[in-house]
């Protein structure tokens, strides 16, 4: 019986409209939409755009100030896919590889930088874009999407032969493996985001302007180091829907 009254008291629990925190929404026709994602996120796309035309307006044969930054950016990224996904088949995917890293970076900084608290909405409160799962679960299934896409483009439905290497008998840890993919992905960067911002308010708030300067530098440190850790698996992931895990272990 008294499991029973518990079951009935859970029943009973409006589950659907459990919100956490507070949000500005805007509504889609039947779609609600978290508001202040979507400004910051604009926010953060502006700064890229302002900074790719500064750095190609007037493009130096000798780069200065803004156009060296942005190639030393798109080097170190050229470098990166290249390193992961191998030298033959990088470069379609510098532009996406590209864009993850620089996204996620310039949104984690922003986090971190800018006083987003400060601005007062009608409701909720603006943040990191990567400071709300949806964005980072985005990120994930976009990522999931490109290295479908690259094993199917490359390796045709030969790809699926993937899933009964070495044996057969893999076949559901191998699938498994392809959805725990976006969900690590997504989860490391919105928790390891979430935390430091969390972590940083609170000593603001306890002891200001002297123990949280130190932690908001390390905070800055760990954003850079998730973005790289985020872009370099997306590359991992493409790379080996590339390959194959038969040959790819074959070159190791």
């Amino acid at each position: 019986m008294h499991m029973l009254d518990g079951l009935n008291i859970i029943n009973s629990l409006p589950l659907a409209a459990l919100d956490v925190g507070h949000h500005l929404y805007w509504r889609l026709g039947n779609l609600q939409l978290h508001g202040q994602v979507f400004l910051t996120s604009w926010f953060v796309i502006g700064l890229l755009l302002i900074a790719s035309i500064a750095a190609t307006r007037n493009v130096q044969r000798i780069p200065r100030g803004i156009q060296n930054l942005m190639e030393y950016a798109l080097e170190f990224i050229r470098d990166l896919t290249k390193n992961q996904i191998g030298e033959k088949e990088y470069r379609p995917w510098v532009p996406f590889i590209g864009t993850l890293f620089l996204f996620i970076f310039v949104s984690n900084w922003s986090g971190a930088l800018l006083p987003w608290k400060l601005i007062h909405l009608p409701s909720g409160e603006l943040a990191a874009p990567t400071n709300d799962i949806n964005t980072t679960v985005a990120l994930a299934l976009l990522t999931s999407l490109a290295y479908f896409y690259a094993g199917f483009r490359k390796r045709g439905l030969g790809y699926l032969a993937k899933y009964v290497q070495p044996t057969p008998i893999l076949l559901p840890i191998n699938i498994l493996e392809d959805f725990t993919k976006p969900l690590s992905l997504s989860f490391r960067l919105f928790g390891n985001i979430l935390a430091d911002e969390l972590v940083v308010g609170v000593l603001v708030l306890l002891v200001p302007f002297i123990i949280p300067m130190p932690v908001m530098l390390l905070g800055l440190f760990t954003s850079a180091i998730q973005a790289l850790v985020f872009a370099t698996l997306a590359a991992v992931y493409i790379g080996e829907a590339i390959e194959g895990h038969g040959e790819h272990e074959e070159e190791h």
